[in-house]
């Protein structure tokens, strides 16, 4: 099927309707109809792959919101899903809101987060407005996770791996941040 002329946004919505649930002849109305650049398409494909492959018989699952803010996806949903299919749900989303940190929003190159007066966003150096945000030394593309495990709050450090498009633990102390 050929999709000349068809806003890529239709197409990611029409690949993976058992996700976003558009009403049937109008996709460019379904509720997580994405609010990003272009640049984003391939991460916000692979995410829908991976949740559609994590949720099992009896998982109830619907994409809410699709957004850039701060510079970064935000990737927003709502549904009953089993404890496994969740972990794995939010394993993807995590992948690629981590992935869009390090994306060029425009073209999808390797970019880094930019800040031009009070706007932030992630650009390739050719699509870049404003001047480069500070990272401190050894903190690339680290990400704080906090998740509710068993009525309690556990914090990882891990950092996102481009090329592999994977998380790698990070000791914390390596980091100089001290754990209570």
């Amino acid at each position: 099927m050929t999709h000349s002329g068809c806003d890529w946004r239709i197409i990611l919505i029409n690949d993976h309707r058992d996700l976003f649930h558009p009403p049937a002849r109008a996709p460019v109305a379904a509720q997580g109809y994405p609010a990003c650049g272009q640049g984003w398409r391939d991460l916000l494909d692979r995410v829908c792959l991976r949740i559609a492959a994590a949720l099992t018989d009896g998982d109830t699952f619907q994409v809410v919101q699709v957004k850039e803010k701060f510079g970064t996806l935000r990737f927003c949903w709502r549904g009953k899903l089993s404890d496994a299919s969740r972990q794995k749900v939010e394993e993807a989303i995590d992948l690629a809101e981590a992935r869009s940190a390090c994306a060029c929003e425009q073209c999808g190159e390797e970019g880094r987060l930019y800040r031009a007066g009070g706007v932030l966003s992630t650009c390739c150096a050719a699509h870049a407005k404003g001047q480069p945000v500070a990272i401190k030394p050894g903190f690339e593309n680290v990400h704080l996770v906090r998740r509710i495990v068993g009525g309690q709050s556990r914090v990882t450090y891990r950092r996102y791996d481009r090329t592999t498009d994977s998380f790698v633990d990070v000791d914390p102390g390596t980091l100089a941040i001290e754990e209570k």
